[in-house]
């Protein structure tokens, strides 16, 4: 992934290459458009593919016609139009490499976030109906653990070496170039957990998962944040919490909130993430890679 540099992503006035909305002239959009992996709000507003308003228009009914909807974090960022957005066409080896490149880019800039929420851009990775349709809210979350283990088999980084490789342990968490990520799995299929169901498309919806240590951590400030988050949920959603939301390192799993069920039920399943990192160098090629690139048949 040489091709992909920071120095692609938007700047900004303090050296935070994530944080302000990129804004060029109609002419340089358009060429950007065709080489670009990870889109600023801007780019994404000016885009000419039908499923693609369709998926921002989706998202601005909620975050800013939807008065009621809870994620305060979310609104306040499309508001300040920090949103950054990844389009993917389809699964294949060729989808998913667009897919990894651009959170490459993502992961990158996000690197050197300053603590403020003003600048915390969270990244949608919106998926087109070619891709994913008309599923169970199963289908849905066995899309999406598929798509996170292609990802995971591509990873240009080795795993950090704190996180455990266990989804089943309480300090797992999915990681990506380096950087702990956690990846909001939000469908059409959601009918209960309303809040989980941004519009027509299958989304992720990614932040680094160490901000919520800053903005929600476990700390008497952070618990009161989440529990506000947590009950204007409930609220919204019309149904209890979803028993499996916790926090990191102490309380629940973290796959399990990636994807949440749709009833109040404990939860008894297999992460269907496997850690395929055994066989991987420190520059992140796998051994069967290593055999490949050095034979001479």
């Amino acid at each position: 992934m040489a091709d992909v540099s920071i120095l692609d992503a938007p700047s900004s006035v303090d050296g935070s290459p994530c944080d302000r909305p990129q804004r060029a002239d109609k002419n340089e959009m358009g060429a950007n458009h065709r080489k670009a992996r990870m889109l600023s709000q801007d780019q994404a507003s000016t885009e000419v593919c039908d499923w693609h308003r369709t998926v921002l228009g989706d998202i601005k009914a909620l975050l800013v016609d939807d008065q009621d909807f809870p994620c305060i974090f979310g609104r306040s960022a499309i508001r300040k139009g920090i949103l950054k957005f990844i389009f993917v066409e389809s699964v294949d080896p060729a989808g998913i490499r667009h897919l990894a490149d651009g959170l490459v880019e993502y992961v990158e800039c996000s690197k050197g976030w300053d603590g403020n929420l003003n600048t915390a851009s969270p990244l949608v990775v919106a998926f087109s109906l070619d891709a994913i349709r008309d599923g169970s809210w199963a289908d849905y979350h066995a899309f999406g653990w598929s798509v996170l283990q292609k990802l995971h088999e591509i990873d240009p980084m080795p795993w950090p070496q704190d996180v455990a490789t266990d989804p089943h342990s309480p300090s797992w968490s999915m990681c990506f170039n380096g950087m702990q990520l956690f990846c909001n799995m939000s469908h059409p299929a959601h009918k209960i957990r309303r809040s989980r169901n941004l519009g027509a498309h299958f989304l992720f919806v990614i932040n680094p998962r160490e901000r919520f240590d800053v903005v929600a951590g476990n700390n008497p400030t952070g618990r009161k944040v989440r529990n506000n988050i947590r009950d204007r949920i409930a609220r919204y959603d019309g149904v209890s919490r979803s028993l499996q939301l916790g926090s990191y390192g102490s309380e629940g799993l973290e796959w399990w909130q990636y994807g949440i069920i749709e009833a109040n039920v404990e939860r008894t399943d297999k992460c269907p993430f496997t850690f395929a990192g055994a066989g991987r160098s420190e520059s992140g090629q796998r051994a069967d890679e290593r055999s490949t690139a050095g034979s001479t048949d």
